[in-house]
This record gives C-alpha cells, sequence and structure tokens, in this order.
C-alpha cells in the first residue's frame, strides 16, 4: 500500500512540474522532432541543471555547452563581432502564489507572452561575481553575464526556478539562439509552503488547473 502511495504521489509531482513549465515557461513540448540547427549554427545547451531535475541543495551550478560560438572575455562591452560574445543567464523562481487573472490568461496562452515570471535571482546576492557584474552594466534583476559557460547561483529558496541561457554579441545584444531548463528546489523534510492569502492560488492548485 506504501509502495503504491509513494508511486502515486511522484505521478503527481511529475504532472505538477510539466504543468508548471507551462505556465511559467520550459523547453517546449512538441510530438516533432526539434528542428537540427544548420551547419556552423551558434548552439548553446544546458548540461546541467537538467530539465525537471528535482534536489535538496539550495545552490546549483549551471553549465552549458556552445558550440560555434567564441566566447571573448577580452571583448565583453565592445563592437559587436561575428560569432563571438558572451553568455546571458536568467534565473526566475515561480511564485508560490497567483493571482487568479494572471493565471488564466497564462492558461490560455501557455507558450505565449501570458506566461507568468517570477523574481529574478540575477543579483549579486544570488549570482556572486556574475551577480556583481551584472549590477555594474545595470542588468541585475534581468540577467547574469558571463564569459565562461558556468555559473553559480547560491541561498536560493525552496520552489520551481526556470532558467534562460542566451547568446549575447560583445555588446549584450542578444541573439536567437538560447536554451532553457526548469528545476525545483525541495523544502526540507517536515516544512512547507505557507499558505497563499485569501483571493491568490498556490503554484501547485495552479499545476492541477492544468492535468
Amino acid at each position: 500500500m506504501q509502495r503504491r502511495t509513494a508511486t502515486a504521489l511522484a505521478v503527481v509531482l511529475a504532472a505538477a512540474a510539466v504543468a508548471l513549465m507551462l505556465i511559467f515557461g520550459g523547453k517546449e513540448s512538441s510530438k516533432a522532432e526539434p528542428k537540427p540547427p544548420a551547419p556552423g549554427e551558434p548552439v548553446v545547451e544546458i548540461i546541467s541543471p537538467r530539465n525537471g531535475a528535482r534536489q535538496n541543495a539550495h545552490a546549483v551550478v549551471v553549465k552549458v555547452d556552445v558550440q560555434n560560438f567564441h566566447l571573448a572575455p577580452n571583448e565583453f562591452g565592445r563592437d559587436p563581432q561575428l560569432g563571438e560574445g558572451h553568455l546571458r543567464f536568467g534565473l526566475n523562481r515561480v511564485p508560490n502564489c497567483v493571482e487568479p487573472q494572471k493565471l488564466e490568461k497564462a492558461i490560455n496562452s501557455p507558450l505565449g507572452k501570458g506566461r507568468l515570471v517570477g523574481a529574478s535571482f540575477d543579483f549579486p546576492r544570488y549570482a556572486g561575481p556574475n551577480g556583481v557584474l551584472a549590477e555594474r552594466i545595470g542588468t541585475a534583476g534581468s540577467y547574469s553575464p558571463a564569459t565562461r559557460p558556468e555559473i553559480f547561483y547560491r541561498g536560493l529558496p525552496p520552489g520551481f526556478y526556470r532558467l534562460v541561457v542566451n547568446l549575447a554579441q560583445n555588446n549584450g545584444a542578444t541573439t536567437p539562439f538560447h536554451d532553457v531548463t526548469n528545476f525545483q528546489i525541495l523544502q526540507k523534510p517536515g516544512h512547507h509552503m505557507k499558505k497563499c492569502p485569501k483571493g491568490k492560488v498556490s503554484s501547485a492548485s495552479a499545476a492541477e488547473k492544468l492535468e
């Protein structure tokens, strides 16, 4: 009986994670095979954390693989040059409590601009040296720049997170080449999320509305 209960709980959690990815954004789900990149086209792929990962640690090392694009630390902030630049990491946490009107808009357009965007963690307190650099160039709270294919986030509270990585030109201008992943940081055993104020919907309930 306990085994069945554990299995059912795992299925519910997995369904909730998928639903939240639709509401708050993530890798596009489609039965069609993704279009392969053209020969020589820049590619950025998130290696870790994997999409849908669940962990107890409140810190995460993000690692990406970059192909056909040169990361140029010495050219950071300078004029754009073909095929070189840096990375833009953007980490947002799914809100614990959502206004019903915003939730309805997100549900009706799960793959569009109606998606809900949570609080940013691209500040020095969480993103370390990359957050300091973001603050220096005026992008703190939007994205953290990086000239290496990795970034370390720390002090992350429990919840669902969405991470977007873009290839950017030397001057910071974004390119169409990006990747997205979603992951969850679990509560400590015996701890639970605070109840939402009256009139708002919890992220767990939001997931149930898409089942």
